[in-house]
């Protein structure tokens, strides 16, 4: 037998199903929870949309009534029943003053900004972007006011949610037994008691307007968010963490607010955002019904509700508190999605 030594070519040998070999692992950097959270949320275009439009309303509703030289409560009954004419637009023929109303004969086209005699009628240099209302009040202006007061709900929905209703929720879940019996029975004689019957009540003790409304939400729109608390802390208080925590001595609200509540904010956030539409739209209710905030001041609801006495002979009353009111709300609840994806990212695959 020969012993002479034979070396191999690298291409002598071919490995079969090389193709299907699987890629190595690869390791990427460690990335902070919020940071995971925001690009999980700006990955979602609905929600960066609506948080877009809530910056947009925040910013007209703080410079919007500051544009032009009326206020939400100056009256020119000259200027009454004034359509829509905004400047650099009234050549192109829309919004520029003119309007079609329906009368016994037919259809009229007029405009009030103009005679059609030729005659001066003081009104050539006069632009008001959303119109007038039947006292010849600015719609912008007011328009503008009234989101402010929409926005102040907004607000006063998610403090008393997180203030209250979390912390509530949390206790109730947490200690149970008398104390979560006790606190179960209260939120729900209170949560029986229509919003419309509380209001009507603190009327007859308070006068109508945004303190009203306040108590209103105070009393009843936390009870949403402390059931959401107490569930979650039912489902966490037998997890393993929380027992090794009371092992070593943990003291209750250090456990509550250290251990449970970093675990379930996302989910308080979320119930929080989607609690913002409810209470605008309560108040914008409340308002329509004529319990909202007191004459000369607006709010939206308040707004539909005089507009609708004169929607058929001038629908653009109604039109642009109503396109604010729906943006508003649309806006709201996209985020609320968008968070919701976000912080829990398994609810995009249900």
């Amino acid at each position: 037998m020969n012993n002479t030594e034979f070396e191999f070519a690298p291409d002598d040998f071919l490995l079969v199903g090389a193709e299907k070999i699987s890629r190595v692992d690869e390791t990427f950097p460690s990335k902070p929870m919020w940071k995971d959270i925001l690009a999980r949320f700006t990955k979602n275009k609905g929600a960066v949309v609506g948080t877009i439009l809530i910056l947009l309303v925040i910013l007209m509703a703080v410079i919007g009534p500051n544009m032009t030289e009326h206020t939400y409560d100056s009256q020119i009954i000259s200027h009454q029943n004034l359509a829509p004419r905004i400047p650099g637009m009234e050549k192109a023929g829309i919004f520029d003053g003119s309007e079609q109303m329906s009368t016994s004969t037919g259809i009229i086209v007029q405009n009030k900004y103009v005679s059609k005699d030729g005659t001066p009628t003081g009104l050539e240099d006069i632009y008001y972007w959303f119109g007038t209302d039947v006292l010849g009040r600015d719609i912008f202006t007011r328009t503008w006011t009234g989101t402010r007061i929409s926005l102040y709900i907004a607000l006063v929905a998610v403090i008393v949610d997180m203030c209250f209703g979390m912390i509530y929720g949390l206790v109730s879940g947490y200690f149970g037994g008398k104390v979560d019996m006790v606190l179960q029975r209260i939120s729900e004689v209170l949560n029986g008691i229509p919003t419309l019957v509380i209001v009507t009540l603190l009327i007859l003790v308070f006068k109508p307007g945004l303190v009203t409304i306040t108590l209103a939400l105070a009393i009843t729109g936390w009870i949403g968010m402390s059931r959401i608390a107490r569930a979650q802390v039912l489902k966490l208080k037998e997890q393993e963490f929380i027992l090794a925590s009371k092992t070593l001595g943990a003291k209750d609200l250090f456990i509550i607010f250290k251990e449970i509540l970093p675990n379930i904010f996302g989910q308080l956030i979320i119930m929080s955002m989607f609690s913002i539409p409810n209470a605008i739209f309560t108040e914008a209710f409340l308002a329509f019904i004529g319990l909202g905030v007191p004459q000369p001041l607006a709010s939206l609801g308040s707004l539909i509700s005089d507009s609708f006495k004169s929607f058929t002979t001038h629908p653009y009353m109604i039109i642009f508190p109503v396109i604010v009111l729906a943006i508003i709300m649309l806006s709201f609840n996209m985020m609320a999605d968008g968070l919701r994806d976000a912080f829990d990212p398994k609810m995009k695959e249900m």
